[in-house]
């Protein structure tokens, strides 16, 4: 960290930079009735911020969806990456914040459970070299909580995980942060996440500054 600024920021996806939980949520419970089954937004609620795998598993548990796991994860991207491409829910002060740090120089990577597919939608919508670095679901073998995403972003980015900031809206996600020993800023939106060591929660990214991120944790 010098200057006051973080040695990069750790961005999250879905929930935190773009509000793409109800295309998710809307898609699930179009996969779920269409198999003649009934999903509920706590079922949603459970799967928000989780490896899109994990999520797989937890609809063939709780629904009569047959398919196997990776054809539901495509049957839900599809649907998602088709709602972005035609509005992308960008979240309060999310990408005014973005655009700031990477005038100051501060790289940014996107950490997300999510696969390359939406990713690349979502990121499309932004001016080129916004994130030095993408890590998507599908590229690591274990998904938020494991601390992977995070480790495997710090290293693209040639960075020390304790001098970045990590920006997250679940549970799982700021477990993982967390846990790889990146300070973490928690912005809670659709699901309640617990006060943790190591996290600070704020309301909203709106008005916030690059130097104001690390006079979160003062």
């Amino acid at each position: 960290m010098t200057d006051g600024l973080p040695a990069a920021v750790l961005w999250d996806m879905d929930g935190t930079l773009v509000d793409t939980e109800p295309y998710w949520t809307a898609e699930e419970h179009a996969l779920v009735e269409a198999h003649g089954g009934v999903w509920t937004d706590e079922h949603a609620r459970q799967l928000v911020g989780n490896d899109l795998m994990v999520s797989a598993d937890y609809i063939r548990l709780h629904s009569p969806v047959d398919l196997t796991p990776v054809e539901i994860v495509h049957e839900l991207l599809a649907g998602v990456v088709a709602r972005v491409k035609e509005h992308v829910p960008w979240r309060p002060g999310a990408r005014e914040l973005l655009e700031s740090l990477v005038a100051h120089g501060v790289p940014c990577a996107l950490v997300t459970m999510s696969w390359e597919s939406l990713a690349t939608a979502v990121v499309s919508n932004l001016p080129d070299g916004s994130f030095a670095a993408v890590i998507t679901g599908d590229v690591v073998l274990h998904g938020k909580p494991h601390p992977e995403p995070y480790l495997h972003a710090a290293r693209l980015l040639g960075v020390e995980l304790a001098a970045c900031i990590a920006i997250e809206d679940s549970p799982p996600g700021v477990a993982s942060a967390v846990a790889a020993g990146v300070p973490t800023i928690a912005v809670p939106h659709h699901v309640t996440v617990p006060e943790t060591i190591g996290a600070v929660q704020i309301l909203t990214l709106a008005g916030l500054t690059p130097a104001g991120l690390l006079q979160l944790f003062d």
